[in-house]
């Protein structure tokens, strides 16, 4: 039997073509092949290889980035999937969490391999790599081998399905890698195209951060710091994508409001004088005192609105996922200006 000889009894024309070529020791036991034999296979000159412990390549050369991905992954899945269930209470349940979880189960690719496959400039290609993260919970006892490195959570976020695998969400695969990281360089980078290139909001990767405790360690504090303020220009940037694209009136920028002689009353992103509309974007991360700056936000908002001046909130995700529903918002607030009754009259400050 050489490589491309179809096994028995089960035929692989039905798999994809990676799934071929990457097989475990139990999958090959459901196609015939015992576990010496497998073993026969994999001697040197043989036409297999043991990428990992359980995990098989039926061919010989360097593995591809696709084939180190699903060997990754396969190595994670519990022995027990993909066996039959024995009839009894709670079959169909147990049928169905496991449908759900997919041929992986609920394993997928975490840090700089998952960012590599959102297309990351600022991490080495797959192949370059030396390790790939895999994301599984933390009941499984699971250790790293070969190229594989395991990262345990005790929740899960919902993967996105990218070149056929599971992979984590942008923010948790930048942690995921922060994590590794010592250089504060790298780091900066990482979370200024996270951010920059429209990957994620800088609030969600903070969020992300303050969950895996990186927030301690000081070269992530200084680049966060960074990434806040890079997060708040792109958002504002937006805003003014927002206005012009959809031909909204110029508004004053980023000023702040006084009474006449009287008190600060805050700064807001955006000001129309003549319709008493102002819009402010809310960047607030989990790194502040959430009750504390929402309860700032709303006496400030209450007071404006208690002299006639109406706050539009938005939030960078809604600027960056719904601009034109966010316009629509603003052009109905300028429109109805005109059945409100005149606002108190306010000393208009550039910030």
């Amino acid at each position: 039997m050489n490589s491309d000889t179809p096994l028995s009894p089960r035929p692989l024309h039905h798999l994809s073509d990676v799934r071929h070529r990457v097989m475990t020791a139990r999958q090959l036991r459901d196609h015939g092949v015992s576990g010496p034999a497998a073993g026969e296979r994999c001697r040197p000159g043989g036409p297999w290889q043991q990428l990992l412990p359980g995990v098989f390549l039926l061919r010989t050369g360097p593995a591809t980035s696709e084939e180190r991905l699903h060997a990754a992954l396969l190595y994670t899945v519990p022995r027990t999937q993909g066996r039959p269930v024995q009839p009894g209470p709670g079959t169909a349940t147990a049928a169905a969490r496991e449908a759900a979880a997919g041929p992986y189960g609920s394993a997928m690719i975490t840090g700089a391999a998952a960012l590599a496959l959102h297309r990351f400039t600022s991490v080495p290609p797959l192949l370059a790599l030396d390790h790939i993260d895999v994301l599984v919970p933390r009941t499984r006892r699971l250790r790293a081998t070969g190229f594989v490195r395991i990262v345990r959570a005790h929740s899960l976020p919902q993967p996105q399905l990218l070149t056929g695998v599971p992979v984590a969400p942008v923010a948790r695969a930048v942690a995921d890698a922060i994590g590794q990281l010592t250089d504060a360089s790298t780091v900066r980078r990482l979370l200024a195209e996270a951010v920059r290139g429209g990957h994620c909001e800088a609030a969600a990767v903070v969020q992300e951060l303050t969950r895996a405790r990186l927030l301690g360690r000081a070269h992530v504090v200084d680049a966060v710091d960074t990434l806040l303020a890079e997060g708040r220009a792109v958002a504002e940037g937006r805003l003014y994508d927002l206005v012009r694209d959809h031909q909204l009136p110029a508004p004053l920028w980023n000023v702040d409001l006084r009474l006449p002689g009287g008190p600060h009353l805050g700064r807001v992103d955006a000001y129309w004088p003549e319709h008493s509309v102002a819009v402010e974007i809310d960047a607030r991360t989990p790194r502040q005192d959430e009750e504390a700056v929402w309860s700032a936000q709303f006496r400030k908002r209450e007071h404006l609105e208690r002299l006639g001046v109406m706050v539009v909130h938005v939030t960078p995700k809604k600027l960056r996922e719904s601009a034109q529903q966010q316009a629509a918002v603003v052009r109905t607030a300028l429109m109805a200006s005109a059945d409100r009754d005149p606002a108190a009259y306010l000393v208009v400050l550039p910030r």
